[in-house]
């Protein structure tokens, strides 16, 4: 879809749709009076006969409005003025994709973006735009034999502001927004491809390709490369598969040499069956998803280096399967992980620390400035949090609350977690260093207390996705979450750098 900024009053637009707002009590927005005025009172009249009542997300699409040199006009409801917040206006952008989808216009002209929000400004409400109608061209069916084919003919969209002055900085958020949107378009189409596809070759190549197309740096290590790195915990869990594990790392140089880079480790299992302790086979297709971690480091990376971020920026993405064979971990096992310290796999299924644990350890060569680390890792933080807010837990209260921000000013919320050290006790073994799970009690807490083991060298957070990397039942797929979060803020990082 092609994006533009115009400023220009809405009565003299010659397109095929024009988007204005209405708020309850049938109030008109200035962009909707201006039209209004044009047409000598008509959409006045719609509002008086009922036909519009501006309830927020209700639609009316008006043809060949008299005066007005455009096609259609669309009405969205805002619903009350004063009760305008993010959410209200993110379920308006959605709204207006969603009828301006339908009503088959070629190009649209928006000027809701100007709706004021609560503690938002207009750079804000057009990034959210731009990302919403990214969203809403993704198409997730790429293996099917016949391609669904979109009822939605819309392929312009124009952003009507109304000052010339604010040109600079509202074409800076559409690119921030078309970036961002791209990011999490990645992170999709790689959580929704199958496991016989998206294996862990594949998601090597996908990331080698990334640097070729984005300038990164890539660098995969194989089986080998990983075994001379003493990443026995890592390997315990390939050893199930007949995929070869793969330790992919990526390289975003836009910040000074010296400056000290931050670390995005995102866990990578392509297909997690659970290994020995098995999965019950309910919804087990879904564990195609284990890898949206990795998938958010590489739709993040690719967001960042759209945008040319000045920041340093490292993705490590350790990624394997695990499945039940002969040669997989079992229960009671113990193995030796990167730092030196002994786990004691007490249960196969909690893998996606043993993968992640020797991927932290190996992020101290950077000597970063942070380390955030992505995985659906725990059911029990689905129970906690259900699907709305990703799980958070870090070492450092600083970075906590940068994330905090980040996580309010892209809505892709997080809520923080405690990391106490009443709870690394559950972790306790009699025949090994640490055991990999803690009991059923606290048991996204406790992973994250696992983690934390192997994070003493820097400030480090981990935000535990198992809840909102994707959607189960009819609208089954990957949510391309936290792309947005992670991009926010890294640019708050390389804001206050410069």
């Amino acid at each position: 879809m092609e994006f533009s900024i115009k400023s220009t009053s809405p009565d003299k637009q010659r397109t095929a749709c024009i988007v204005v707002g209405v708020h309850e009590s049938r109030k008109l927005s200035p962009a909707a009076t201006q039209i209004d005025q044009q047409a000598d009172g008509y959409l006045t009249d719609i509002l008086r006969h009922g036909d519009m009542d501006g309830r927020l997300g209700s639609t009316c699409v008006l043809h060949k409005v008299p005066g007005t040199i455009c096609e259609r006009v669309l009405l969205v409801g805002l619903g009350r003025e004063r009760d305008m917040n993010e959410k209200s206006y993110l379920d308006a952008c959605h709204a207006t994709l969603k009828a301006l989808a339908a009503s088959g216009a070629t190009d649209a002209v928006i000027y809701t973006i100007q709706t004021s929000v609560k503690g938002r400004n207009l750079a804000w409400n057009i990034e959210q735009l731009v990302i919403a109608a990214e969203a809403s061209q993704y198409q997730p069916g790429k293996l099917k034999s016949k391609q669904d084919k979109s009822p939605s003919k819309l392929r312009k969209l124009t952003l009507g502001i109304g000052d010339r002055a604010q040109q600079a900085s509202a074409e800076t958020a559409m690119a921030q927004g078309l970036a961002i949107g791209a990011g999490m378009s990645l992170a999709k189409m790689l959580g929704d491809l199958p496991g016989n596809v998206c294996t862990p070759t594949y998601l090597a190549g996908q990331a080698q390709a990334l640097a070729k197309s984005h300038k990164l740096k890539c660098e995969v290590l194989d089986k080998k490369g990983i075994e001379k790195l003493g990443m026995g915990s890592f390997l315990s869990v390939a050893k199930g598969s007949r995929q070869p594990p793969k330790l992919v790392v990526l390289h975003h140089n836009g910040g000074k040499k010296s400056d000290k880079p931050v670390v995005l480790v995102g866990k990578g299992i392509t297909f997690d069956a659970g290994g020995i302790s098995l999965k019950p086979a309910a919804e087990m297709d879904e564990m195609k998803y284990d890898m949206c971690g990795a998938a958010s480091v590489l739709g993040t990376l690719r967001a960042i280096a759209e945008m040319k971020l000045p920041l340093n920026v490292i993705g490590v993405i350790p990624t394997c399967e695990n499945l039940p064979d002969g040669d997989a971990n079992k229960p009671g096992d113990i193995v030796t992980s990167m730092s030196g310290q002994t786990i004691e796999i007490l249960n196969t299924d909690a893998e996606g620390r043993l993968i992640l644990c020797d991927a932290l350890t190996y992020s101290e060569r950077f000597e970063p400035a942070a380390v955030i680390d992505i995985a659906t890792l725990t059911g029990a933080c689905v129970i906690a949090l259900g699907h709305h807010a990703t799980g958070m837990f870090s070492n450092h209260n600083g970075l906590a609350q940068e994330i905090e921000h980040a996580a309010t000013a892209s809505q892709d919320r997080v809520w923080r977690l405690p990391l106490w050290d009443d709870y690394q006790q559950q972790l306790d073994s009699n025949f090994a260093d640490i055991a990999n799970i803690g009991g059923r009690a606290g048991g996204s807490i406790t992973a994250a207390c696992f983690l934390s083991r192997f994070t003493k060298k820097y400030d480090w957070a981990h935000l535990d996705i198992a809840g909102t990397a994707w959607k189960s039942g009819k609208d089954k797929g990957s949510t391309g979450r936290p792309v947005p979060l992670l991009v926010h803020f890294l640019m708050n990082r390389a804001s206050r750098a410069k």
